[in-house]
């Protein structure tokens, strides 16, 4: 018997969302995206076929895996938090960030000797390589027990960077990062908030608005003013809560009905809203998950708010709800294209899947008021990061 999806409700208390996602705020965000070599706005894929499969009006997903021929979209938030601390370290103030101004002569050579550190799953871990080679400098990445070689493999090919597989977990490897950092003169990168350790964080989430913006314009060229329905992924909830903070700004307060997935057994958001007390809640150990980009047992303290006062619904997804998602969009039953998706960006549209062809869910979907009204976005947030465990899959 397969373990089951579990789905509860949210408060939808909606407090005031922070100031730093407006879309006045990370305007100049998207134009630092814009000045860096090969941007373009990755596709939203529209699934007509899939839509009509299961008894829905749209399905959108937004294909992550093309941003920068990095697999992934953590790009943004890397090159952007990245550009940032290059801007503080030569005391340029006032002055819009730009690929060409951060890559003169005279700048390469006042920073090529920084080196950058961060604990990555996998993909926020290439957008760092990528983006110190960009630049001109180095990174070291850590990796949590568990991670698979050819993910560790792929960023040691971006410029030479030194990857260390540790054996600790991903929130003991975020720690230990910082550890170094301090002790070696390292700029630390991290994508989750620490104590006393915020405007870098806050950088990388507002980074991921870039996609949000790109999926609100295309969406609006197809006629479509708001989806009813968003999926948001979540690990730590940085790209979760920084594109529901945006999508809160942009609809006045009142986004669309947003589900945070996460896998089942390291379900830090979820658990968080089901304590029941506002609070965030750690998820300690070693837990296992084929969705490695989210085995992620500790909420980022910046982004919990978001995500605890206007997301919908929040779901436990098991292993095989990614698997569904996988295998849906690499083999489309009707003329809808084929778009390959690694697990974790593949669970969303597994869920919709699950909660639209499952008799045993017909409750669950209620719930989440899906019906032939509904349009739904999707983000594919990563590609084929993982070719043998892929191919196992979707083979």
């Amino acid at each position: 018997m397969k373990p089951p999806i579990t789905i509860i409700p949210g408060a939808a208390q909606g407090q005031a969302v922070t100031p730093l996602l407006a879309p006045a705020a990370v305007a100049a965000v998207r134009r630092f995206h814009q000045s860096l070599p090969d941007y373009q706005p990755t596709p939203l894929v529209s699934l007509p076929g899939l839509a009509r499969k299961l008894g829905v009006a749209n399905i959108f997903v937004k294909d992550e895996s093309q941003r920068f021929g990095l697999n992934a979209f953590k790009g943004l938030g890397a090159s952007y938090a990245m550009a940032t601390i290059l801007a503080a370290y030569l005391q340029l103030s006032g002055d819009p960030l730009d690929y060409a101004m951060l890559t003169a002569p005279a700048v390469r050579q006042q920073i090529q000797t920084l080196t950058f550190i961060t604990a990555t799953d996998g993909n926020h871990g290439k957008g760092v390589a990528w983006a110190a080679a960009l630049f001109g400098c180095r990174a070291i990445v850590l990796m949590p027990r568990g991670t698979k070689p050819c993910r560790a493999e792929a960023i040691r090919a971006i410029n030479g960077t030194r990857v260390e597989i540790t054996d600790l977990n991903y929130d003991d490897a975020v720690r230990q990062a910082a550890q170094l950092a301090d002790e070696n003169g390292y700029l630390l990168i991290q994508d989750t908030g620490l104590a006393g350790y915020e405007a870098i964080p806050n950088a990388i989430t507002q980074g991921y608005t870039t996609m949000a913006a790109e999926a609100l314009e295309q969406l609006y060229d197809r006629g479509i003013a708001k989806p009813s329905h968003v999926f948001l992924q979540a690990g730590v909830g940085s790209m979760a809560g920084g594109v529901l903070g945006y999508l809160a700004h942009y609809y006045d307060q009142a986004p669309p009905l947003t589900t945070i997935v996460e896998p089942d057994t390291v379900a830090c958001i979820y658990k968080s809203v089901a304590q029941g007390n506002g609070q965030p809640l750690a998820v300690g150990g070693h837990p296992e998950t084929i969705m490695a980009g989210l085995n992620c047992g500790e909420p980022n303290p910046l982004t919990w708010p978001i995500l605890r006062d206007y997301a919908s619904f929040y779901a436990r997804c098991p292993d095989w709800v990614a698997e569904l998602g996988m295998q849906t969009l690499a083999h489309p039953q009707t003329s809808d294209p084929a778009i390959v998706a690694g697990e974790s960006g593949a669970v969303s549209l597994g869920l919709l899947v699950a909660l639209s062809q499952d008799q045993n869910l017909t409750s669950l979907k209620a719930q989440l008021q899906l019906d032939y009204n509904s349009t739904i976005l999707l983000f594919n947030t990563e590609g084929n990061t993982d070719p043998e465990g892929y191919q196992a899959i979707v083979g």
